[in-house]
């Protein structure tokens, strides 16, 4: 689908490449994806370290302004944009983008809704976080209703908010949130393929022929639930004693995890291709975070073509059945999901049925798609605010 008439695209975003997470990497996809479409894209993002060290200009989109910002508690390399509403009114007056698309919901996304819509500019908004379910893990889970609150006025105070599942669309609409679209999320399947497998890598790692490397991938912080995946992994240990557990990420409970590290390897950030051979060199992927409102790990191992244990949340909820592609656990405790874990490491050939049938799912799930109806329903919000014929519609 390809717009007949070009759009001017604002997208505010508190985490943008080199960061590593699944927020900053879509909204590079996104972005990369609306310039080839012939749009004109320009971004907002706090100030990073690597603006302070140089970072090489090819790496900086063209149109960026960069607004302060404060570490993270606990994740110092991400930035907190501050609020800054007379800074994107000065700019947008200047520059004047026909929609507004706030990725994050924090002070500068409040800031690009107050800025849009003093100026009659189109907002929609992605919702990716269930915030008020991470207060529990940090002690704040007197401010879960307070922050749920923030989070619905915030999105029912834009034209749309794009959600990844028909499941969480369900929920929220169910809490009071309007507007709502599902979109989905991608996956590169020429990146993520079971023929990035590595013997080399899976030697570093000290697995031996016929041993199982067990993989998890993501923050290694409360709210991702490790506790699980080690619980699960000293399970599986017990039956094959030659195991390994690879830990792909950083976060506040390392230092903690590693304190304990009996066949364990700790990988820590990777990217690329990289990433890519480290999921193709594991046996089992564990992810039995509660708190997902999709898990952008899991479509890289259904692509990888690995057997997969989850709770029934996010991308496993959406594309995968339990015990046809992987292991699909209702969100009720450990006990069943550290079973699972077990069985599938015992039974070989449910791993290579579960890793193939992951992987032909995934095969369907390829970015275009999913951009081109991102850029669909932007077109739509702009077209509704223009007159006819301004802003052609969408092929």
């Amino acid at each position: 689908m390809r717009m007949k008439t070009a759009l001017s695209i604002a997208l505010v975003t508190e985490t943008y490449p080199p960061e590593l997470n699944g927020v900053a990497l879509t909204v590079e996809r996104a972005l990369h994806h609306l310039l080839e479409r012939g749009h004109r894209v320009g971004l907002v993002r706090p100030r990073q370290a690597a603006d302070r060290v140089g970072m090489p200009a090819a790496t900086i989109p063209a149109d960026t302004l960069c607004v302060r910002g404060l570490p993270l508690p606990r994740y110092p390399a991400l930035q907190l944009g501050l609020p800054a509403p007379l800074q994107l009114l000065r700019h947008w007056r200047q520059t004047r983008p026909d929609v507004v698309h706030v990725v994050t919901e924090g002070p500068l996304g409040w800031s690009a809704l107050f800025a849009a819509r003093q100026l009659g500019i189109p907002v929609t908004s992605d919702y990716r976080t269930h915030f008020q379910k991470y207060s529990g893990y940090y002690r704040l889970g007197h401010l879960a209703q307070v922050i749920d609150a923030t989070l619905r006025s915030f999105h029912n105070r834009t034209d749309l908010t794009f959600v990844a599942t028909a499941a969480l669309a369900d929920e929220l609409r169910g809490c009071g949130y309007r507007h709502l679209a599902c979109v989905g999320r991608g996956v590169d399947t020429d990146l993520f393929s079971a023929r990035r497998r590595r013997a080399a890598l899976r030697a570093s790692w000290g697995v031996g022929a016929g041993q199982l490397a067990v993989l998890h991938v993501g923050r290694l912080a409360p709210e991702k639930n490790p506790a699980v995946v080690l619980e699960a992994f000293r399970a599986v240990r017990r039956a094959h004693p030659g195991a390994r557990l690879v830990w792909v990420g950083e976060g506040p409970l390392r230092g903690q995890l590693e304190r304990d590290a009996v066949d364990q390897v700790f990988a820590g950030v990777q990217r690329g291709v990289a990433l890519a051979e480290h999921f193709a060199s594991a046996d089992l992927f564990l992810f039995p975070s509660l708190t997902e409102t999709f898990g952008n790990v899991t479509l890289e191992a259904m692509a990888s073509g690995l057997p997969i244990v989850a709770y029934d949340l996010g991308a496993a909820r959406e594309h995968l059945v339990d015990g046809v592609c992987a292991r699909v656990l209702p969100p009720a405790g450990a006990e069943g999901f550290i079973e699972a874990a077990c069985a599938l490491a015992g039974d070989g050939e449910a791993r290579r049925a579960f890793g193939a049938a992951a992987r032909q799912v995934a095969e369907q799930l390829a970015w275009p798609r999913i951009l081109d109806r991102f850029e669909a329903h932007l077109a739509a919000q702009v077209a509704r605010n223009v007159p006819a014929g301004d802003v052609a519609t969408v092929a």
